[in-house]
C-alpha cells in the first residue's frame, strides 16, 4: 500500500519518485524548470558570444555597465528573447527535461548543475 500524500503519479516509479514513463507537466515545470532550462541553453548554445560580449563590457565598465553596456545588454536580450519564442527550441528544451526527468525518475540519481 502507497502511504504519500502524493498522487500515485507522483510517487510511483521504481524509487518512489514518480512514473519515469509519465509525460504529463506540472505547472511548476512549464513556467519555472523548462524556461530555465531554455533560458540556460540559449546563453551556451544560441548567444555564446553576445554573452561574452555583454560579460567582457560589464567587466571593463565597473560600476558604470548600466550605461556604457546598454548596446551589448539590448543585443542579449534580442537574442534570448528570439529563442524563447522560438516553438521548435521550447519543444526540445521540453523533450531534453522529460528525458531527464525519467533518467532521475528511473534511477533516483540526479545529474549534477553544470554551472558556467
Amino acid at each position: 500500500m502507497n502511504n504519500s500524500v502524493l498522487s500515485s503519479k507522483y510517487s510511483a516509479g521504481p524509487h518512489g519518485i514518480g512514473d519515469p514513463n509519465d509525460r504529463s507537466l506540472r505547472k511548476v515545470e512549464i513556467e519555472v524548470l523548462i524556461p530555465k532550462l531554455m533560458r540556460e541553453k540559449a546563453k551556451t548554445e544560441k548567444c555564446p558570444k553576445i554573452v561574452k560580449d555583454f560579460e567582457e563590457c560589464c567587466k571593463e565598465a565597473s560600476l558604470l555597465m548600466v550605461v556604457k553596456c546598454r548596446k551589448e545588454n539590448s543585443a542579449l536580450k534580442e537574442c534570448l528573447t528570439t529563442w524563447y519564442k522560438n516553438e521548435e527550441f521550447k519543444q526540445q528544451c521540453t523533450e531534453q527535461y522529460l528525458n531527464q526527468r525519467s533518467e532521475y525518475r528511473k534511477t533516483g540519481v540526479k545529474k549534477p548543475i553544470k554551472r558556467v
